[in-house]
């Protein structure tokens, strides 16, 4: 057995935290904002999809547990990148919790997943498992590579089929979701990584982002934005929701170009921060209400 862990000293305050104040640093070494809103995309897809309300909490579980089994991931991979730029927002970084605890949580959540996702069938399963290794092997290191974009297209583009295949029967996804998910992917990743640009050439991090540069980057980002709130609009006017649903996607489709627009915006005149990855969040969710009030269906 090991000896229990010391309480851990708050970086730059001189004062300790108890075990209340690190089960909240842990928490928020999940990224709590994109998990969240990774499991309410599922949600929503799974509602699309036909699936009841049992369903959707095994869904939203799988997909929960996944999320923050990659978020642990991450910030214990890059624990001593994150300290040698002085992250402020990772807890780790911070000291807020040990190297050790997001490791273990990484991999106890990465396990306990296996259960709600195979539960949900093989073939849900299966997807659901893919999906969440490919965001792992981004954080064991394709992030430093030309096809550092490739994990995020793929698990985006799997989360509409792990949806329709948690269905009983199982239902493949139709084309134009898978699309969505995987343009929409190319937006997040470079959205995310374009404010840490500097940071990372300092330790080594060199993805396709980098390589691109910062305003080819992020225009990259928001073109790919627009042409999957397009791809999301054909694949509604296909699917037979009603005059009002309709409405509602257009309604959705207009402002999220709009954000797109201001997106642009704000890379051609050197704003390059968290601002531009808020936005595609922002984006997110009104895609998943654009969804939800169609009424239109992702099975294929």
């Amino acid at each position: 057995m090991t000896s229990p862990e010391p309480t851990v000293p708050l970086a730059g305050s001189g004062r300790r935290e108890g075990p209340a104040s690190r089960t909240v640093a842990l928490l928020g070494s999940t990224h709590p904002g994109p998990t969240v809103v990774v499991t309410l995309l599922a949600v929503v897809l799974g509602a699309s999809s036909g699936l009841p309300l049992g369903r959707l909490v095994v869904l939203a579980l799988a997909v929960l547990l996944g999320q923050a089994s990659i978020g642990f991931a991450n910030d214990w991979l890059d624990a001593g990148r994150d300290r040698a730029v002085g992250r402020t927002d990772k807890p780790v970084a911070q000291g807020r919790v040990s190297v050790s605890a997001v490791r273990t949580a990484a991999v106890v959540c990465g396990v306990l997943m296996l259960v709600p996702s195979y539960a949900l069938g093989p073939a849900a399963g299966t997807a659901h498992l893919v999906l969440v290794a490919s965001g792992w092997a981004y954080d064991l290191g394709l992030k430093r590579t030309p096809i550092s974009v490739v994990p995020f297209v793929v698990s985006f583009g799997l989360l509409p089929a792990v949806a329709t295949l948690a269905a009983a029967p199982p239902a493949p996804p139709a084309a134009w979701a898978l699309a969505v998910g995987a343009v929409f992917g190319v937006a997040i990743h470079f959205t995310n990584v374009l404010p840490d640009l500097d940071d990372d050439a300092r330790t080594g991090i060199v993805g396709l982002p980098h390589r691109l540069g910062r305003t080819v980057s992020g225009i990259t980002a928001f073109a790919a934005l627009a042409v999957a709130a397009v791809l999301l609009l054909s694949g509604q006017l296909g699917g037979g929701s009603s005059t009002s649903g309709l409405a509602a996607a257009v309604v959705g489709t207009v402002a999220t170009l709009g954000i797109a627009a201001v997106g642009v915006r704000l890379v051609v005149a050197g704003r390059v921060d968290r601002t531009l990855f808020r936005l595609i969040m922002v984006a997110a969710v009104l895609l998943v209400v654009q969804l939800a009030l169609s009424g239109g269906t992702i099975v294929a």
